[in-house]
């Protein structure tokens, strides 16, 4: 291999120089890496703000080969015909005689096509592949590279970076290939001024696959400020549902004492701060309740800082705490639906999608049969954002939290429930008015990967939280369902949203019963897990609950995405789902299990953020069973091990290790598991039930 990377190497040298070679790009479109659009055979109508979100027009787009025909005069809209098949291909959209380019890839990723980086030399990067790749696109930044800047050999690519990357602190190089019958799994190298990253040192907050999110909501967080406590203290709402005290100033004092350092968090997802109503709503009859707004969702000032979380100054300090730290603040936002006392609600009572429906039924969580239009609650409803006059002035409410506050983006709500036109006019005001903020947005879908997909895209949100992960891993810990379910499910995301998407990988969030709880056994999982929590006291059940939180955190931890833990989960606080699921967080007095259980995710936080493969490394299955799971990370040569065993019996697990790792890389365990080489050369790892490895390279 190494000949044939020095053939490589030889060849890409004397057919291509490091000077620049894209000296004329349009003003914008090539800050960040555009998201690949994904084709189905034939026609494809596609959005040129999807990819370049502040171009409302194009010249032309074209193709080497692809047929694209306009759908707008303007190439606003377009048609891409693709072929049966795999293939991974680009097309160049124009715009003043100067251009850019987006991956376009069609037909089945299959995991037996798997593509790593290898190594770099100077200013040359080498992948090696499972078999010929016959197409290959290489773009740095969103320039496609000229074909003498990539060699292709039997097993292997070479890629030279161009001279003009040396001129950006931060780009990076994409690589896409396609054999016969597959895609291969894409590649993404960061590089600094020019040279491949290989260093965690040399990444901080603005590198979003390094991230580790925690997502807290702020009244139940911590009490900063005993002067801005105002619960309701009224006879029909019981605690549970009442204000508790959480604020600003106490998520501000915390990021001082140091606890998100000590978690390894460099983003922190804070619940909404918007104004909610000084009165109860929504009903629970067994117990009977009505509800206070403490949890956010209920705005009523979509621009005012809600006085019980504390004052505009408050959010500031926050935000430049935070920051001093290297950490990112994003804030939850909900554009879904407005409070029915919202002044705007109030002066534009037509600005709602229809309550009664044609047949006689009230358009009431009706989630997938009305997905657009209808309401959470008759005291909440629905924005008719389809409508541009309501879709313009909310999406400005959207944006004066960004441009009034030094925040780094969104996680927004029920992202599946608003119309595409809404993502598209908020995220082109964003990039357009701050071209110069790295600002990120996460979403939250439940559905299919084709429809959580169909919001991600560079035009309208960054990631979404896989669900479809979370909860086939907790029907696998729960159920008993194979642990090959959650393999496959694992990587028909990375089919769906990239190799290196930034997809949220959960514990848990503020919707859902407690996993530990799950896990244990102490809320089963056909049961009512609201009403649980009503009718009993939740704890964890079975300690073998606390093994199977630490799955989730280790698979969080080592596959692609983004790592998010749920507020509690890094010591395992137990509970059924909402309100149980929000008790007031505890900064001290766990017991032993608790405190062995936030010692283990600091531990796998810091792994994570220190390992280069398991950020930005690519994946591939060397075992599998319906209890057992063995897969590597690789970058740039470093190899990375993981090893699941989720059933309930000690599994020892054998595997071949690919001839391309080759014998020099010495491995170690990090979490005391027994493991070692078969004269063959074969791995084993001696697993107790439900228990992990993870093994690292030896310095």
């Amino acid at each position: 291999m190494k000949r044939l990377f020095l053939f490589l190497s030889v060849a890409a040298l004397l057919s291509g120089c490091r000077t620049r070679v894209f000296p004329e790009l349009p003003a914008v479109g090539n800050e960040r890496p555009v998201v690949p659009a994904l084709l189905q055979p034939g026609d494809n109508r596609l959005w040129l703000t999807d990819y370049f979100p502040c171009w409302e027009r194009a010249d032309s787009v074209t193709s080497a080969a692809l047929r694209i025909v306009p759908a707008a005069d303007d190439w606003s809209e377009f048609v891409v015909t693709a072929p049966q098949g795999a293939f991974a291909a680009s097309f160049e959209a124009w715009c003043d005689g100067r251009r850019l380019s987006v991956a376009a890839l069609g037909g089945e990723r299959k995991a037996a096509a798997w593509a790593f980086s290898e190594s770099c030399r100077g200013h040359e990067v080498f992948v090696r592949t499972s078999q010929k790749p016959l197409q290959v696109v290489a773009l740095w930044q969103n320039c496609r590279l000229p074909e003498h800047y990539v060699s292709v050999g039997d097993n292997g690519i070479s890629v030279i970076v161009p001279g003009d990357a040396a001129r950006v602190r931060r780009s990076w190089l994409r690589l896409f290939a396609a054999s016969d019958d597959a895609r291969f799994n894409d590649l993404l190298v960061p590089l600094e001024n020019g040279a491949p990253v290989l260093d965690v040192s040399r990444l901080d907050r603005h590198d979003k696959q390094a991230q580790v999110l925690y997502s807290l909501m702020i009244d139940r967080f911590e009490n900063g400020d005993l002067s801005n406590d105002r619960p309701l203290n009224r006879p029909d709402v019981l605690p549970q549902v009442d204000y508790q005290g959480g604020d600003l100033q106490g998520i501000a004092r915390r990021i001082e004492q140091g606890f998100f350092d000590s978690l390894g968090i460099t983003t922190i997802w804070i619940s909404p701060v918007t104004q909610n109503p000084r009165d109860a709503w929504g009903l629970n009859k067994e117990p009977f309740t009505r509800f206070s707004g403490y949890h956010g969702y209920w705005p009523i000032h979509t621009t005012r800082v809600d006085d019980r979380f504390g004052t505009p100054e408050d959010l500031h300090a926050l935000l430049a705490t935070a920051h001093a730290h290297g950490m990112n603040v994003i804030l939850d936002y909900v554009a879904n639906h407005l409070h029915i006392h919202a002044p705007v609600l109030q002066a534009h009572p037509d600005w709602v999608t229809p309550l009664d429906l044609p047949d006689g039924r009230k358009n009431l969580e009706l989630w997938d049969e009305q997905r657009l239009t209808t309401w959470f609650d008759e005291h909440i409803p629905s924005l008719d954002l389809q409508r541009p006059e309501v879709c313009g002035p909310m999406t400005d409410s959207a944006l004066y939290w960004v441009a009034e506050f030094d925040l780094d983006g969104f996680r927004h709500d029920a992202c599946k429930h608003i119309p595409e036109n809404y993502w598209r006019m908020l995220t082109r005001k964003m990039k357009t008015r701050f071209p110069d903020r790295d600002l990120w947005q996460i979403g939250e879908t439940y559905g299919s990967p084709e429809l959580i997909g169909s919001y991600v895209k560079s035009g309208m949100i960054d990631a979404q939280f896989d669900f479809n992960v979370y909860h086939t891993a907790l029907d696998v810990l729960t159920c008993g369902r194979p642990l090959r379910d959650l393999a496959a499910v694992v990587d028909e995301s990375l089919a769906a949203y990239g190799a290196h998407h930034t997809m949220g990988n959960i514990t848990g969030n503020h919707d859902k019963a407690r996993l530990i709880s799950l896990a244990g056994g102490a809320v089963s999982p056909g049961e009512d897990h609201k009403a649980a929590g009503w009718k009993r006291h939740i704890g964890v059940g079975d300690p073998v609950g606390y093994r199977k939180l630490a799955l989730i955190q280790a698979l969080n931890c080592t596959v692609p995405g983004v790592p998010c833990i749920y507020q509690g989960d890094e010591y395992g606080e137990p509970g059924a789902n909402d309100p149980d699921n929000r008790r007031m967080m505890r900064f001290d007095g766990y017991s032993p299990r608790e405190q062995a259980q936030k010692e283990l995710t600091c531990t796998l936080t810091r792994l994570r953020r220190s390992s280069m493969p398991l950020l930005y490394g690519d994946m591939t299955t060397l075992a599998l069973t319906d209890r057992v799971w063995v897969f590597a990370r690789v970058y740039m040569g470093d190899w990375v091990i993981v090893a699941l065993n989720t059933g309930d019996r000690p599994q020892q697990v054998e595997c071949d290790l690919p001839a391309a790792m080759g014998e020099n890389q010495k491995f170690k365990a990090n979490f005391g598991a027994e493991f070692g080489f078969r004269p063959d050369g074969r791995l084993f790892v001696e697993l107790a039930p439900a228990d992990f490895e993870i093994l690292t390279k030896t310095e």
